[in-house]
């Protein structure tokens, strides 16, 4: 007979423990746990089973098959939770088999119900299960005598090592193996090898019943545990096995059969997970080589087989590398790659280089605008809608940077979507609504920002659920729940906030690719919180964490702190040193912030004229940009420095063109902050001065304090406690010039608690924002 099948792994192509072929040339044989399996179809098929136990068995049929071997313990704790009783008939099976003899497992196959003659049962041919128990019995009719006793003895083995063997009344297992020997019909050069392979995979058996299957799976096993885990990795991180047990089981699988191409190239994901660059182009280089080796590509593409598999695979290394910032080595990469395909005349891969081309151009920071539309126009002509819908995601996120009309850039973004929904780019219209989200708020809009994230975040997937996972753990999803919990912060609703990073948490474990994203909105959350507090100490800590995660965020934040802390020259060392840097990276954004710092600098030297100029320079950067958030931010400054220069009739005409966007889409620290210097400007138009006798404006001084009112609602949400101290001491001074002693008193009495609670001098009111 045909030498198909051994013992539990034992595989024909190996020889001591070494391959020497494709394994998975063969489609399927028996083993002891499919036996089990077998066992629990027969028991469904003969036995009266209730309508909600059965529905629970057939959901649990297809993995069973398709899936690896489990050990006993595990099938049967499976089984028993659809239902007990089938759970127990199995096991009762089992066990008839596993202590009496060979003849028991003879009856076992041949009282199977026969797949084309059970036409009213679960088993018939054309089913999941009679195709299932055709290949089994196929399998075991083809077995010879001696390996159809190995099968028998590797199913006591299997059946004894979850329950133990009897005490006595049968030969060890040791001792039966030792006497196979004698009933081997096969040759004898086999012999030593079949029991090293034998004495090799018994061993991790022996000594953990919930050991995962180290023997070599069959082909639709190798093939189903593949598909499953590369889709779980693309769309759900987080159920997919730990990066250290993949790992683990792909070893397994590659040295059963190392030439396995695909095992290679999910070794190659599974180390992108935790940025091993070394195991990851190791992986790769493997991947392509195995395909190249194998003939698949030659086979399904003819003589150019060879030659598209060396082209992407340069073009695979050229994005591995652009991943880890090695720009240099990922440009010979992408040189290659090109030279391959123009030589090959593969337009397709052409467009994928240029793609990756402008890309890198990007990530070096320099100017890609030609070269990303003319991939645009290229992947139109060539009709690769996924292409050219990146392309224009690509120049609209340019546009942000380079002070392109907002709707111009909403009109691009509306075209891709077009182009999304025509083709069922599911994917891509995540990655355009998360766009849309940042630009939003980028620009100030937190009102749209926040429905565009509701729209993501509510939306259908188009991708088939396949593994019961639906494709709600991408990077889009992170980066518009992110969006999300800040948008939260900043208005002061942070039980919100900690519900949303517990569920960022949740599904982006620390271990996967996208963590990194709410680490540092976690960590901006936390820092702007200490800061409006007014716990520096607890600030300053955080610095160090944002700094790993993102260079530029940690030396800014590194300035706020030492300028809360009266470090003066040290925070104004670092923001001249972030400037230039972002300057040179084009961080518009980032720029305008350090400007404003350095403005807020000069004010503590008294150098209120010397900081115009640097206002009015990050004003006019925030209107080019359309970054109306950052202008009105700019307008309060400009309306203080104003203010201390005596001129409060002017600072007060300009906060009324930056009070109602503040009010609409400002945070909650901004809102106050914003009131608070309106309600000075009034005190000072009215002529009050504290502590100073004279006529003040009674009508405007009332104003002022309805407006400080509300001020104080809006800091004690934040519980910040200093803006509040400065709050009473204005109320304070008001209410006396207006006669109402017992409301002066009270606010008097509450200056004085918060001040005697911080411990620290209070700052002139009239020395900050």
């Amino acid at each position: 007979m045909a030498s198909v099948h051994e013992s539990l792994y034992f595989n024909p192509m190996m020889t001591n423990g070494v391959v020497h072929a494709n394994v998975f040339g063969i489609k399927d044989w028996v083993t002891p746990y499919k036996i089990s399996v077998l066992a629990l179809l027969y028991e469904m098929t003969a036995s009266k089973i209730t309508l909600p136990e059965r529905r629970r068995l057939n959901k649990l049929i297809l993995p069973l098959q398709q899936g690896p071997d489990l050990s006993l313990g595990q099938l049967l704790k499976t089984v028993e939770e659809c239902c007990p009783q089938t759970a127990y008939a199995v096991k009762i099976r089992l066990h008839e088999m596993a202590d009496g003899e060979l003849k028991d497992m003879e009856y076992f196959f041949s009282t199977l119900p026969t797949p084309f003659t059970s036409f009213d049962s679960e088993a018939y041919k054309t089913s999941v299960v009679g195709l299932f128990m055709r290949h089994m019995l196929l399998a075991y009719n083809k077995l010879s005598f001696s390996q159809v006793y190995k099968l028998y003895k590797s199913l006591q083995h299997y059946y004894h090592s979850h329950y133990g063997r009897p005490a006595d009344g049968q030969v060890g297992l040791p001792a039966l193996v030792a006497d196979n020997s004698d009933m081997d019909l096969t040759s004898s050069e086999d012999i030593v090898g079949d029991r090293i392979d034998q004495e090799e995979v018994d061993a991790p058996l022996l000594e953990n019943d919930n050991a995962p299957n180290r023997g070599p799976l069959s082909q639709k096993q190798a093939e189903y545990f593949l598909a499953r885990q590369a889709y779980l990795l693309k769309n759900d991180e987080n159920k997919a096995l730990k990066p250290a047990s993949l790992q683990e089981e792909l070893n397994n699988m590659l040295k059963f059969n190392p030439d396995f191409a695909e095992a290679h190239y999910l070794n190659y994901l599974n180390s992108m997970r935790v940025q091993d660059i070394f195991l990851s182009a190791h992986s790769l280089l493997h991947y392509f080589d195995r395909l190249i080796l194998s003939g698949n590509e030659g086979k399904s593409n003819g003589d150019e087989g060879y030659g598209r598999s060396l082209r992407y695979a340069a073009l695979n290394l050229a994005s591995l590398h652009c991943r880890f910032g090695h720009y240099q080595q990922a440009a010979l990469a992408l040189q290659e790659a090109i030279r391959i395909a123009q030589e090959s005349n593969d337009h397709v891969c052409l467009q994928h280089c240029l793609s990756w081309l402008y890309t890198l151009e990007q990530m070096k920071g320099s100017d890609s605008t030609v070269l990303t539309e003319d991939s645009v126009k290229m992947a139109a002509h060539f009709c690769l809608p996924y292409l050219a819908s990146l392309g224009i995601q690509s120049l609209v996120q340019q546009g942000t940077t380079q002070g392109k009309t907002a709707h111009k850039l909403m009109d691009a973004l509306k075209d891709t979507d077009i182009l999304h929904w025509k083709h069922s780019l599911s994917e891509l219209i995540e990655i355009s609504l998360a766009q849309t989200t940042s630009i939003w708020r980028m620009y100030g809009k937190s009102t749209m920002s926040l429905q565009q994230a509701q729209l993501l975040l509510n939306m259908s997937s188009l991708e088939p659920v396949n593994f019961g996972v639906q494709q709600n753990n991408t990077e889009a999803f992170a980066v518009v729940l992110c969006h999300l919990a800040e948008l939260h912060a900043e208005q002061g609703l942070y039980s919100a906030v900690l519900e949303i990073l517990q569920h960022l948490k949740e599904h982006f474990p620390p271990h996967t690719q996208h963590a990194k994203l709410w680490m540092l909105c976690d960590l901006k959350i936390q820092f702007e919180r200490h800061m409006n507090e007014g716990k520096y100490h607890l600030a300053e800590q955080l610095v160090t964490a944002i700094s790993a995660l993102n260079k530029t965020e940690g030396l800014y934040r590194n300035a706020q702190v030492l300028k809360a802390l009266n470090r003066t020259t040290e925070a104004y060392s670092i923001l001249q040193r972030l400037q230039v840097h972002c300057e040179k990276r084009k961080c518009t954004e980032m720029i305008i912030r350090v400007m404003l710092s350095t403005a807020e600098l000069h004010w503590e030297s008294s150098g209120f004229s010397t900081a115009l100029p640097l206002l009015l320079q990050a004003l006019a950067l925030a209107r080019q940009h359309h970054l109306q958030s950052l202008a009105s931010e700019t307008i309060l400054h400009l309306a203080f420095t104003q203010l201390m220069l005596g001129v409060p009739e002017l600072a007060l005409g300009v906060l009324h063109e930056a009070i109602e966007p503040v009010l609409a889409h400002g945070a909650i620290m901004d809102k106050g902050r914003a009131l608070l210097l309106t309600a000075r400007c009034q005190m000072a138009v009215a002529g009050f001065r504290p502590n100073r006798p004279g006529q003040a404006d009674l009508r405007l001084v009332v104003l002022a304090l309805d407006t400080l009112n509300e001020a104080a609602a809006y800091f004690s949400k934040l519980n910040c406690k200093e803006r509040l101290r400065d709050v009473h001491y204005l109320q304070a001074h008001l209410h006396r010039c207006l006669g109402r002693t017992a409301q002066s008193n009270k606010n008097a009495m509450l200056f004085r608690l918060l001040d005697q609670e911080l411990q620290s001098p209070a700052p002139p009111v009239s020395m900050r924002l």
